[in-house]
C-alpha cells in the first residue's frame, strides 16, 4: 500500500528526497540565532518553573499564537496553482492590453479555486458555486479576473450582498446552517432563480476543480489602441471536459475526503497532468447594448451565444503547485479593480460594488501593504507611487523619493496616454429598483432547452430535497416563483415537497411514551 500513495500523501517523503544528500539546516529562532535544544524548556531545576529568559520558548509560542489571519468571509475553502496564459488568437482589434499583444505571447498566472459559503475546514464537494479567480502578472500591472464557475449570480445589486451571504452562513443564535434563512432570502429575491436553478442542477456539484468552466461573469469594457470601446464577457472552458459528482458521490466524499478537490488538483499537477482551459470573449458594441432586450450589465443573465458568439483568445495552463499553501494560496489576494490599460469596468452594479469590497477585504486580512507580498506583487511592472509606510513594509519604501505629488524633483509622473476612456452616464441620481427586471425568461430557457428530461428531474429532486427544510410558507413562496418560470418546474418540486412534508408529519406524530410510576407522579406534584 505504501508504494501506491499519491503525491499529496507522500509530500514529506518527496521533500526529503529532493534534498538529496544535503545535511539538515541549523535550527534557529526567528531572529536567526542557533538553537541548542528544542525539546526541553529552560527551568529552575527539573521540576521548577520556566524562566522568562527562555527565548527559544517565547519566540516559538509568541509566533504560534499569531499564526492565523482572518479567514475570508466568502471563498474561505480553496486550492491554488500557477501556470501561464498563452495568446492563440489576435484580439487587438478589441483590446490594447499587452497581455493580448500578439499571438504566442505568454503571461504568468495564478489561479485560486474555492467554494463560496463554507468555512476553511468545510468539505469542498458540497453543493455551492465555485470561485475561479485568475491573476495575470502582466508588464502593465496585475490583472485580476475574479470569476466563478457560473456565468451568472444570485443578485444584481451589490447592496444586497452582505445580507445574501448572511443568509447562506450560520444562524446568529444556533450557529447552524439554517434552511429558513437560505430559502427566505432566495424566495424574496426572485432574481436569484437563474443561479439557484443552475446551482441545484448537475453542475452544482463539480468533480473537483479541473472539470469545470470558469467565467468572468460580469460585463467588462475593452478599449483598443484607437480608443474604440466594446463591452465584453470572459469565458474559460475546461479542456478536461465537464464532469460532475452525483449527490451520493459528493456526500460520501464530504465525509471521507473533505479535501478531495484540493488533492485532485495537486496530484494532477504533481503527476504532470497539467489542466488547461481555453479562453474566449463575447463582444457587444455600445450600439447593441443600447438596443438590447434587457440590461446587458445584469449579472443574473447571460448573453446569447448565438447572437454574441464566443471568440477564441488563448489558453490557460496550470503546471506548478504552490510551494507553501499559506504563502501562495491563503495570502493570494484578487481584486477586480486591478485592470491594466485596455480593460475597464462596465456599469454592472455588482462589479462596481466589488471594486471597493475586494481590496478593502485584503487590507483587513493581510494589511495595507498586501500588494508587497510576493504572490500578490506585480513583479513584471515597476511600482512607483506616493504610498508609504504602513505595517509590514517589505522593501525599501521607495527610498528617499518624494512622497507627495505634485513635486519638482523628477519623481513619478502621470502618463496621459493611460487615461481611462470617456463614457456617458444618466444624470439622474437615485436608488433604482431592479427587482422585477424579467427574472424568468432565461430561467425558462435553461429549464426547457438547456436541460434534458433526466437533468430536469434531478434538478427538481435536488431543490425539493433542500427546500423541505424550510417552513411551509417559505416553501409556498418559492414554488410560486417557480410557477412564473414554468408550470412543470413548480409542479414537480411541489409534488416532491408534498411527499417530504407528509413523511415529516408522520414521523413527528410517532412518539413512544412510558407511563411514570405512582411515586414519580406524586413527587412531581410536590415540586
Amino acid at each position: 500500500m505504501a508504494d501506491n500513495r499519491d503525491k499529496t500523501t507522500d509530500q514529506m517523503k518527496m521533500w526529503k528526497e529532493n534534498r538529496g544528500s544535503q545535511r539538515p539546516d541549523t535550527l534557529t529562532t526567528g531572529a536567526g540565532h542557533p538553537v541548542g535544544d528544542k525539546l526541553n524548556l529552560q527551568t529552575a531545576g527539573p521540576r521548577g518553573p520556566l524562566l522568562v529568559q527562555d527565548v527559544v520558548f517565547t519566540d516559538e509560542m509568541a509566533h504560534f499564537d499569531r499564526e492565523r489571519i482572518p479567514e475570508r468571509v466568502v471563498h474561505a475553502k480553496g486550492a491554488g496553482a500557477f501556470g501561464y496564459f498563452e495568446v492563440t488568437h489576435d484580439i487587438t482589434r478589441y483590446c490594447k492590453a499587452k497581455v493580448f499583444e500578439h499571438v504566442g505571447k505568454t503571461t504568468p498566472i495564478a489561479v485560486r479555486f474555492s467554494t463560496v459559503a463554507g468555512e476553511s475546514g468545510s468539505a469542498d464537494t458540497v453543493r455551492d458555486p465555485r470561485g475561479f479567480a485568475v491573476k495575470f502578472y502582466t508588464e502593465e500591472g496585475n490583472w485580476d479576473l475574479t470569476g466563478n464557475n457560473t456565468p451568472i449570480f444570485f443578485i444584481r445589486d451589490a447592496l444586497l450582498f452582505p445580507s445574501f451571504i448572511h443568509s447562506q452562513k450560520r444562524n446568529p443564535q444556533t450557529h447552524m446552517k439554517d434552511p429558513d434563512m437560505v430559502w427566505d432570502f432566495w424566495s424574496l429575491r426572485p432574481e436569484s432563480l437563474h443561479q439557484v436553478s443552475f446551482l441545484f442542477s448537475d453542475r452544482g456539484l463539480p468533480d473537483g476543480h479541473r472539470h469545470m468552466n470558469g467565467y468572468g461573469s460580469h460585463t467588462f469594457k475593452l478599449v483598443n489602441a484607437d480608443g474604440e470601446r466594446v463591452y465584453c464577457k470572459f469565458h474559460y472552458k475546461t479542456d478536461q471536459g465537464i464532469k460532475n459528482l452525483s449527490v451520493e458521490e459528493a456526500d460520501h466524499l464530504a465525509s471521507t475526503n473533505p479535501d478531495y478537490a484540493i488533492g485532485d488538483l495537486f496530484n494532477a499537477i504533481a503527476n504532470g497532468n497539467y489542466p488547461s482551459w481555453t479562453f474566449y470573449i463575447q463582444v457587444m458594441t455600445f450600439e447593441q447594448a443600447e438596443k438590447f432586450q434587457f440590461n446587458p450589465f445584469d449579472l443574473t443573465k447571460v448573453w446569447s451565444h448565438k447572437e454574441y458568439p464566443l471568440i477564441p483568445v488563448g489558453k490557460m495552463v496550470l503546471n506548478r503547485n504552490p510551494v507553501n499553501y499559506f504563502a501562495e494560496v491563503e495570502q493570494l489576494a484578487f481584486d477586480p479593480s486591478n485592470m491594466p490599460p485596455g480593460i475597464e469596468p462596465s456599469p454592472d452594479k455588482m462589479l462596481q460594488g466589488r471594486l471597493f469590497s475586494y481590496p478593502d477585504t485584503h487590507r483587513h486580512r493581510l494589511g495595507a501593504n498586501y500588494l508587497q507580498l510576493p504572490v500578490n506583487c506585480p513583479f513584471r511592472a515597476r511600482v512607483s507611487n506616493y504610498q508609504r509606510d504602513g505595517p509590514m513594509c517589505m522593501f525599501d519604501n521607495q527610498g528617499g523619493a518624494p512622497n507627495y505629488y505634485p513635486n519638482s524633483f523628477s519623481a513619478p509622473e502621470t502618463q496621459p496616454q493611460f487615461m481611462e476612456s470617456k463614457f456617458k452616464v444618466s444624470p439622474d441620481v437615485a436608488r433604482y429598483n431592479s427587482a422585477d427586471e424579467d427574472n424568468t425568461t432565461q430561467v425558462r430557457t435553461f429549464y426547457t432547452q438547456v436541460l434534458n428530461e433526466e437533468e430536469r428531474q434531478r434538478l427538481c429532486q435536488n431543490m425539493a430535497g433542500a427546500l423541505k427544510g424550510a417552513q411551509l410558507f417559505i416553501q409556498k413562496r418559492m414554488v410560486e416563483n417557480l410557477k412564473a418560470v414554468h408550470a412543470d418546474y413548480a409542479n414537480r418540486v411541489q409534488i416532491l415537497l408534498n411527499k417530504y412534508n407528509a413523511e415529516a408529519k408522520k414521523n413527528t406524530n410517532v412518539r413512544v411514551y412510558s407511563r411514570p410510576g405512582a411515586s414519580a407522579i406524586a413527587a412531581s406534584s410536590k415540586m
